[in-house]
């Protein structure tokens, strides 16, 4: 039996007196693509943020690679291997691709100047996000250096996913990464999820795309009322069932 590369058991989280997370169980297999649905209100949103170190979970764990993890921020979270790429991407837009892709963890010169003068080497972070780009297909920006601003949505959205995958080494999560594009941009973020996973890199895809949920996913975790209602094979179930299944119209049949 394979063990799951990131498993949540029991996980609670109150805010006063509504309970957002209610003894929720998570599953990530290595090298899937997870997707998480569920209508609105659900606790998604709540369920990521405690797995992502974005909240505290007032009960439960989270184990990574079989072991139990504490993140006390998105960053603790994100230096375990834990990548995440929110709907509102995060990005500074007057900043060029090379500096977003390397926010908070630039790269210093080597020897003196990097360590006493605290000089940037902007050509190995230069070098390192067009090699990056590159390997997803990326390349179609011409220039590493232009401003975010100057992209379009679906290119910011490549960016986002490359600075994920070149550093969330173990995981990534993707909230509504086709939410605000077009039919062609989303064709090439659903391309770019594909090719990152055919890297070995298992991803968790929050969607509220049913079509694009089930091209992608290789199992569905259908969230309801705080919890994980049930877990679904798309090749074994319709888009009418998952709806069905998350708005409580039909309920999963018992294991």
């Amino acid at each position: 039996m394979t063990e799951p590369i990131l498993k949540a058991r029991n996980l609670v989280k109150r805010y006063g007196k509504v309970t957002a997370i209610d003894h929720c169980d998570f599953d990530l297999m290595p090298g899937e693509i997870l997707a998480v649905i569920g209508d609105n209100g659900a606790g998604k949103s709540s369920l990521i943020k405690a797995i992502s170190g974005a909240v505290q979970p007032d009960e439960g764990e989270v184990w990574l690679e079989g072991k139990p993890v504490h993140f006390a921020s998105p960053i603790a979270a994100r230096h375990a291997g834990i990548e995440t790429v929110y709907q509102t991407l995060a990005m500074s837009p007057a900043l060029s691709i090379t500096d977003n892709m390397f926010m908070g963890r630039e790269l210093r010169k080597p020897g003196i100047m990097g360590k006493w003068f605290r000089q940037l080497d902007r050509k190995a972070m230069e070098t390192f996000a067009r090699d990056k780009l590159s390997e997803l297909g990326l390349m179609t920006i011409q220039n590493i250096n232009q401003a975010v601003e100057t992209l379009s949505g679906g290119q910011r959205q490549g960016v986002a996913v490359a600075r994920a995958a070149a550093f969330g080494s173990k995981v990534i999560i993707l909230d509504e990464p086709t939410a605000a594009l077009g039919v062609k941009e989303s064709r090439r973020v659903l391309e770019l999820i594909q090719d990152v996973k055919a890297r070995g890199i298992p991803i968790i895809l929050i969607s509220h795309n049913m079509p694009h949920v089930f091209e992608v996913a290789d199992r569905i975790h259908v969230h309801r009322l705080g919890k994980r209602l049930t877990v679904i094979d798309p090749k074994d179930h319709t888009m009418s069932d998952a709806v069905a299944y998350m708005t409580g119209a039909k309920e999963p049949e018992a294991a």
